[in-house]
């Protein structure tokens, strides 16, 4: 618009509206980064928030552990899974999710990670 004198229209910043997630009695609030179990706040470490994040965005969905580490540790070579074993183990205590009769996140052998979105029936 060289020598027209006529600017440019201004440019308008994208609006983003994040959504609080409720699956089950888990809540995540993505814009605050909090957490709740029924009526109880619950304290997640920053990784712990981002891998439930990742799982509960992706309800009913398997995530592939290959997936959770580039999204959430930012790489795509790793050695072991005893980091998403670890940490997943700390955010299903927290959220009251018994690892040995989980029904919030569940593991689907050789493929990945799921939470769950209604109740698994029991073994």
């Amino acid at each position: 618009m060289a020598g027209s004198g006529k600017r440019p229209p201004p440019r308008r910043a994208a609006a983003y509206i994040l959504l609080v997630i409720q699956v089950q009695d888990v809540r995540v609030d993505p814009e605050t980064r909090q957490v709740w179990q029924g009526d109880t706040e619950v304290r997640l470490s920053r990784k712990e928030f981002d891998l439930l994040f990742k799982l509960i965005s992706n309800a009913g969905t398997i995530v592939s552990r290959d997936e959770l580490m580039q999204d959430v540790w930012a790489t795509r070579f790793w050695t072991s899974s005893k980091t998403i074993d670890v940490h997943l183990g700390w955010v299903r205590r927290k959220i009251g999710d018994d690892s040995r009769h989980p029904h919030l996140i569940t593991t689907v052998r050789g493929k990945g990670l799921r939470f769950e979105l209604g109740a698994v029936p029991a073994i």
